[in-house]
């Protein structure tokens, strides 16, 4: 495990897309080997899951955000995606409680680490509410909440709750059937602007904000990982996606993170945001 000097005080996430700082990042295990890759695609590899993952947290560094790294400590190939555990507020972070039984462990070992680097806490998703960090995009003053195929009703009623303390406006976003998470297929770049996957969430919930649609096809590129606002970190292979959030005025950096796309795993899903500034 790597850990990073980060200050941390009362002031942690200020805004949503405000310039990354600090975030952790969960190593991928050998189980990502032996878990379905998506349709059309290979297996992942997991030799090259974990230099894809050395990549991005160099990238991160060298953006000059301070990284803390554990390691695995389970057989769940989407422990990866570290950003389901929690949500972090200005003032602390809400632990969520995810839908798959088998991750729920996760949320209570980020709790004890948030203890060991005094990051406060603001709150939990309690049962029978089931809800995960990735269906979660805060932009500007508003809070997306994916509604798919994980989640339910009373863990999106209590992050509502949690949320609209902080006055945050809560808003719900249907997602297609198929779609994993919400940060898969849609991403604040901007606290005005949300880029989001043609088909796979309804584009009208992001009402009032400027929206970027990728063409079908490559909705996946819209899981981006906000550096700041209008500055992205992007999987490399979806150039035309890629190309079109250029034009529109965001700053893309792309790096390789193929095995982790083959499962579905978009950047924004990689890492846990803990300080924004």
């Amino acid at each position: 495990m790597t850990r990073a000097a980060v200050a941390f005080g009362p002031s942690l996430v200020a805004a949503g897309t405000a310039r990354l700082r600090s975030a952790v990042l969960v190593r991928p295990n050998p189980e990502i080997e032996r878990t379905g890759a998506r349709i059309g695609e290979p297996g992942a590899i997991y030799a090259r899951a974990l230099e894809q993952h050395e990549v991005l947290q160099s990238t991160l560094e060298y953006f000059g955000v301070e990284t803390i790294v554990l390691g695995s400590h389970a057989s769940d190939p989407y422990e990866v995606s570290v950003g389901d555990s929690a949500v972090v507020f200005e003032d602390g972070a809400v632990m969520m409680r995810p839908t798959a039984m088998s991750r729920r462990a996760e949320a209570d070992r980020m709790q004890a680490e948030f203890a060991v680097v005094d990051v406060p806490l603001a709150g939990h998703i309690a049962s029978p509410g089931l809800l995960d960090g990735n269906d979660i995009i805060l932009a500007g003053e508003t809070a997306f909440v994916g509604v798919g195929s994980r989640g339910n009703e009373a863990g999106r009623a209590g992050f509502a709750k949690l949320a609209g303390a902080r006055g945050y406006r809560v808003v719900e976003v249907p997602l297609a059937p198929t779609v994993p998470s919400l940060r898969s297929v849609a991403g604040a770049v901007a606290k005005d602007t949300i880029v989001v996957g043609a088909g796979k969430a309804d584009v009208a919930a992001f009402s009032g904000f400027r929206t970027i649609v990728l063409e079908r096809g490559e909705e996946l590129a819209a899981g981006v990982l906000c550096l700041g606002e209008r500055h992205v970190l992007a999987e490399i292979r979806y150039r035309t996606a890629l190309a079109q959030m250029r034009r529109a005025g965001i700053t893309v950096e792309s790096i390789d993170l193929y095995e982790f796309t083959k499962l579905g795993i978009a950047p924004s899903l990689l890492a846990l945001a803990l300080k924004r500034e």
